[in-house]
């Protein structure tokens, strides 16, 4: 069973501000995380993470490990982590994500592409294409209850 850690974005962790009273126009570039409060007219290529703020606006498209949306994005998302859309956030645009969370109230309009991670990419290759339950990532609960199965179907078989 594969545990990923809960990553956390503090103000220590920000390469980059865009501030509230900036308008930025042009593409952007960064190896670390940037936190955007402003406006920014153009596209982001980020290998860190990307956080919007409740009153920033993205016009462009945006490629990140994981992004925060708490403003509004007119643009395309490419996540290669998680994508968070706050209940404060707009998205208009398509998104190809490998985790999407979505809470209560926040707007999504676009379509939505599942990115494989590179195990079970691994593993289906190696089973010439046969998926089993065990290769996906569950939930302790659905752990639990695969578990039961299981315990049940062997004492059935005896």
């Amino acid at each position: 069973m594969l545990i990923r850690k809960k990553e956390t974005v503090s103000a220590e962790n920000v390469d980059t501000i865009i501030g509230s009273n900036t308008v930025f126009d042009g593409n952007i570039t960064s190896d670390g995380t940037i936190r955007v409060e402003g406006k920014v007219k153009g596209d982001l290529k980020i290998s860190g993470d990307v956080i919007v703020g409740i009153e920033a606006v993205i016009t462009g498209n945006v490629t990140a490990n994981n992004v925060h949306l708490s403003g509004t994005v007119e643009g395309n998302i490419h996540s290669t982590g998680m994508l968070r859309i706050l209940s404060s956030a707009k998205l208009y645009g398509d998104i190809q994500v490998h985790s999407f969370v979505a809470d209560e109230g926040g707007i999504f309009q676009g379509k939505c592409s599942m990115l494989e991670s590179p195990e079970i990419e691994k593993s289906v290759e190696k089973s010439s294409h046969k998926k089993s339950i065990k290769d996906y990532k569950k939930s302790s609960v659905l752990d639990q209850i695969y578990e039961e199965k299981e315990k049940g179907n062997d004492l059935s078989n005896e």
